[in-house]
């Protein structure tokens, strides 16, 4: 069963947060790690994943840079700021109560008592 990414793409800010939680990383890297996580049931494109890059960096939330790779093309690093930690505790709580009320209103019970 493949995930609906209409229904995952308004949480990529907080999915690439999540990631830079453990540490900085580039593009490809943490793209790898959302199909590994996902069993490759979802993989963000390349034009979502770097305009959110943009979005998140032009409000703050994570800095990037060059890495000094010696071999190979060097790769743009992403690194979360202490208002980027603090937009995905914001972003974190905002999904759980989404996912409660979906779960609410998709439920057999919903439906049984419609």
């Amino acid at each position: 069963m493949s995930i609906a990414s209409d229904l995952i793409r308004g949480h990529t800010d907080t999915i690439i947060l999540a990631h830079l939680q453990k540490g900085d990383s580039y593009g490809y890297e943490i793209n790898k790690a959302i199909q590994q996580k996902t069993d490759n049931q979802y993989e963000l494109k390349e034009a979502t994943l770097y305009t959110a890059f943009r979005r998140l960096e032009e409000n703050g939330c994570i800095l990037s840079y060059w890495g000094d790779e010696n071999t190979g093309a060097r790769r743009r690093y992403y690194s979360i700021t202490s208002t980027g930690k603090k937009t995905y505790e914001k972003l974190k709580k905002e999904w759980e109560v989404a996912k409660k009320i979906i779960d609410k209103l998709v439920s057999e019970e919903s439906i049984k008592n419609e």
